[in-house]
This record gives C-alpha cells, sequence and structure tokens, in this order.
C-alpha cells in the first residue's frame, strides 16, 4: 500500500448529471444515511487520494448545500448538460496545477466501490499509469489515469463517453475487485440496493 498514502495520487468524483432517469440528481441521492456524492469522496479520500476533486453541474447549488463533501476540492462544470466527458476536462483541467501524478476517477453513482477498491487500484499510480477495476472481468470503476494520460484523455472525452474511447485504444491494466467492491452503477431507484444488504 505504499504508494497509496503519499500525496500524488488524486480522487476525482465525477457528479455533475442530472439524473434523467434517476429523476434526480444523483449526487443527491440518499443511500444508506449518506448522499451519494459524499458516499464517492469518502472512497476515494480513505482509500489514500488527495486532493480529491468533486464535479458538479446540476443542482449544484443544492449538493453544496445538502453534501459533506469534508474536505474536498469542488468545481463546477457550467457545461454539465453535455454529458460526462465535459465532467472530465473540467476535472483534469482543475489538476493540472497539483503535483499528483495519477488520478484515480469514480462516477458518482457506483455506491458499491468502497476505499478497499480505491486502493488496490491506486497501487499501480504513477504518470504512465493505465488501471481500472475488473468486475466479473470486465472493466469497470475506479479507473487510474497516469498524469502523461490526461491531456489525451482530456481530449477524447466528449459526450457521455468520459474517458471509454481513449481507454478502448491503449493498454488498460485491470485489477480484479470482485472481492472488495461492487461494480454496478445506478441509473434508476430500483438499482440501490435494500439498505440491510
Amino acid at each position: 500500500m505504499g504508494s497509496v498514502s503519499r500525496v500524488g495520487v488524486a480522487g476525482v468524483v465525477l457528479a455533475a448529471g442530472a439524473g434523467r432517469r434517476f429523476g434526480m440528481p444523483k449526487a443527491l441521492v440518499e443511500h444508506r444515511g449518506m448522499l451519494l456524492v459524499d458516499r464517492a469522496a469518502r472512497a476515494l479520500a480513505d482509500g489514500g487520494c488527495a486532493p480529491v476533486v468533486v464535479v458538479l453541474g446540476a443542482a449544484a447549488d443544492e449538493v453544496r448545500e445538502r453534501a459533506e463533501l469534508t474536505g474536498a476540492t469542488v468545481v463546477v462544470n457550467p457545461d454539465w448538460a453535455t454529458g460526462m466527458g465535459s465532467s472530465l476536462r473540467v476535472a483534469i483541467d482543475a489538476l493540472t496545477s497539483t503535483d499528483a501524478d495519477s488520478a484515480v476517477v469514480l462516477p458518482v453513482d457506483m455506491p458499491g466501490i468502497g476505499a478497499d477498491a480505491v486502493r488496490r487500484v491506486a497501487e499501480l499510480a504513477g504518470p504512465a499509469a493505465l488501471a481500472a477495476a475488473a468486475h466479473d472481468g470486465r472493466r469497470s470503476h475506479p479507473v487510474l489515469l497516469g498524469r502523461e494520460h490526461w491531456a489525451g484523455a482530456r481530449a477524447a472525452a466528449t459526450g457521455d463517453a468520459g474517458a471509454r474511447g481513449y481507454l478502448r485504444d491503449r493498454e488498460v491494466v485491470l485489477v480484479p475487485c470482485d472481492d472488495i467492491s461492487a461494480g454496478f452503477d445506478v441509473d434508476r431507484p430500483e438499482d440501490l440496493p435494500p439498505d440491510g444488504t
């Protein structure tokens, strides 16, 4: 775990969407007594990421008012309606002035990802790193982008694809995480697991 505790691995929460299919911005969804945006930011921080950048967009003022986001740097994506790609660009822009050599990226709607998965993926951190958690043998989140990939990922981030197109053309180290996390995402209220499970 040595490399994870050092400053140099940033965390990014992509939490700007309106959550149309869910019926509300997913950053404001409460699950097990915590907003999803706080859950994601805490997973990154507890997993050793610093700084943690949270990208807001839809209902940004309400999210700021209701969320704790302790220790996180909040940035607002004015173009959030164009999709996740613009949020990734805003996050990368916010990180370029830091000394981070890698960034662990986590969408707000994956409450099954906790600090253990973040820590495991972040163990591969470095300027040239390109890695992602794997669930059921498929690439999932969180995704680790070394600083050398930020410009390319930023240029490729359009629409709702985020870094998907950039990653598709490159060798990404897959880090099996089925034993410590669940790779589902929450698109609709029924996707949230019951509080007791």
